[in-house]
């Protein structure tokens, strides 16, 4: 008899124990669990961002986002990061994807629909230039990124939003990968840039008006950072260019011409090639030698500063060659 109240006992006891056990590693596996979430969730965050327009605090990586930038959206598309919301009039074609139903319509570059990013309740914004001085009325909405490129510092602000992207979004490996290949892709074009003879020039064409563009303007960066060298070191620094006549291109006579199409760029009218090569235009060196390049205007006039865009930038100075 007492062996077997003693055999019990010991039954007993080893439950006891084993419940124990099981309740100790039950908390341990809870308190591991905990532990990484809050890890995983901390990352970079809460991330403190210093931009040209203000100061922007994330609280954690973001989800539910509105893009106002076709050269942000385009890196984003690249990394294979979703985004929320799009200005879906005059997307680049090449990211006509995002003129979908599956994204929302948050108005035009330079007309946002608050109403309907208010009601997106986004956890983050990027504008870029041609929102910047609606900033204050964003910030309302939500946590906004000001994203804009410095024509006088390209590759430095182009380096610079890029290497955020990747940290905001959990993706600075492939994006450290994306900018090596980028750079180094420049860094073959400028040494051959260098055996090249003859002067460049940009032009803007948009409905019969010509503007010129030099080094440190909006499109500088054929000669800051490609390497042409310029048929004009005196043009005016501006967004907008500096307003030329045909004569002025006569003159000018570069050896190559780069031109931007802004009317195709906008959708709002057929290419003016035909009407851009006049007999002044005909003149040119650049003509004469079939050195008139016309570039990718939604790279070059929408989507400027993206991954992909600045791919087709560079197929186009490689043109030039």
């Amino acid at each position: 008899m007492k062996k077997w109240i003693l055999a019990l006992l010991a039954v007993l006891l080893l439950s006891v124990l084993a419940a124990c056990g099981e309740t100790e590693d039950g908390a341990n596996e809870a308190e591991a669990t905990e532990t990484s979430a809050t890890t995983e969730e901390t990352g970079n965050f809460p991330m403190t961002i210093t931009h040209e327009l203000g100061e922007t605090i994330l609280e954690k990586q973001p989800e539910n986002v509105v893009v106002f930038d076709f050269g942000v959206l385009d890196a984003l598309d690249t990394l294979g990061v979703k985004v929320a919301g799009v200005p879906q009039a005059a997307i680049p074609p090449y990211l006509e994807q995002y003129a979908g139903d599956e994204y929302s319509n948050v108005g035009s570059l330079k007309e946002p629909d608050f109403e309907t990013i208010h009601a997106m309740q986004p956890d983050l914004i990027i504008i870029s230039g041609r929102q910047a001085e609606l900033y204050p009325e964003f910030t309302e909405i939500a946590p906004t990124v000001y994203m804009g490129l410095d024509a006088r510092e390209y590759m430095t602000s182009f380096e610079t939003n890029m290497t955020l992207l990747g940290e905001m979004f959990g993706k600075e490996q492939e994006m450290a990968a994306e900018l090596e290949a980028v750079k180094a892709e420049i860094d073959t074009i400028v040494s051959e840039v260098e055996a090249v003879e003859g002067k460049a020039l940009f032009v803007l064409i948009n409905e019969g008006k010509v503007s010129a563009y030099g080094p440190g303007s909006r499109f500088g960066i054929v000669h800051d950072v490609f390497g042409y060298e310029a048929a004009d070191e005196n043009l005016e620094v501006s967004t907008h260019g500096q307003g030329v006549s045909y004569e002025y291109i006569a003159e000018t006579n570069p050896d190559i011409l780069f031109v931007l199409d802004r009317s195709q760029a906008i959708a709002s009218g057929d290419a003016g090639n035909a009407d851009f090569e006049n007999e002044l235009v005909q003149k040119t060196n650049a003509y004469q030698n079939g050195n008139i390049i016309y570039v990718d205007p939604s790279a070059w006039y929408l989507a400027g500063g993206g991954l992909e865009s600045m791919r087709t930038m560079i197929a186009d100075m490689k043109k030039g060659m």
